[in-house]
């Protein structure tokens, strides 16, 4: 099982030739995974571009399930390939893995990798907060890849939705919910339909037509020049 993509690459694609401007109603949307190392390293720059347009279109994040089905297993399966894999995310960009995941997770070996509950864990998020999914996605992925949770803690996840200002144990409580997990479910499956085959992938939603902006890790410029020629179409 793959936990990282190392996609470089930006794909621009018209929307049948329609005509739009900044005036349209406009949507960014940004599938993720929080088990996605590279979508860590994208934490930053969506962050700071979410900061910057909030005011001119509305931002959506997707939990896209990476790691599911007969992906989920002990991290120690994939040791050697994501100790190696992390220093190409760091020196890419610039995010920095945590002693907490490299010394207490990833070398210890028996965590397990499952991208459901972090999902979930969003899902839940969005009911309550969805005007702080971009800032609780990138907590997620800091969580996980810094501080060195394990995916499979339903407490730990309570823990960060109280430093949003949320009841640790009603928000756990509704994570087990079984229509939670029916929500994850459908939401990758939204993914999937939307051709999404590796994160992050990042869509500009116009008046109902969706336009690719990158997909795999781009830095902020890259991210800005897409959306600038788009715009200008």
């Amino acid at each position: 099982m793959k936990l990282i993509y190392p996609a470089l690459t930006v794909l621009l694609l018209s929307t049948s030739g329609a005509q739009t401007n900044e005036s349209d109603t406009m949507k960014l949307i940004y599938v993720y995974d929080a088990l996605c190392g590279w979508c860590y390293g994208f934490s930053p720059v969506i962050t700071e571009f979410h900061e910057q347009h909030k005011d001119e279109m509305e931002f959506e994040v997707l939990s896209g399930g990476m790691i599911t089905g007969g992906r989920i297993g002990p991290i120690g399966e994939v040791a050697g390939y994501i100790s190696q894999a992390y220093k190409d995310v760091e020196r890419a960009t610039g995010v920095q893995f945590g002693e907490g995941f490299l010394k207490g997770i990833l070398e210890e070996g028996s965590a397990i990798f499952t991208s459901i509950p972090p999902s979930v864990a969003l899902t839940v998020f969005k009911q309550h907060q969805p005007e702080h999914a971009i800032s609780f996605a990138a907590r997620l992925q800091k969580a996980i890849y810094y501080d060195g949770i394990e995916p499979t803690d339903y407490s730990a996840y309570g823990k960060l939705a109280a430093e949003f200002g949320l009841d640790a144990d009603a928000f756990v409580a509704q994570m087990k919910e079984d229509e939670s997990l029916k929500m994850i479910r459908a939401e990758f499956q939204r993914a999937g339909a939307m051709g999404v085959t590796g994160f992050p992938t990042i869509f500009l939603e116009q008046n109902g037509q969706y336009t690719v902006l990158a997909r795999g890790y781009v830095p902020k410029e890259r991210l800005q020049a897409a959306l600038d020629r788009v715009l200008k179409q």
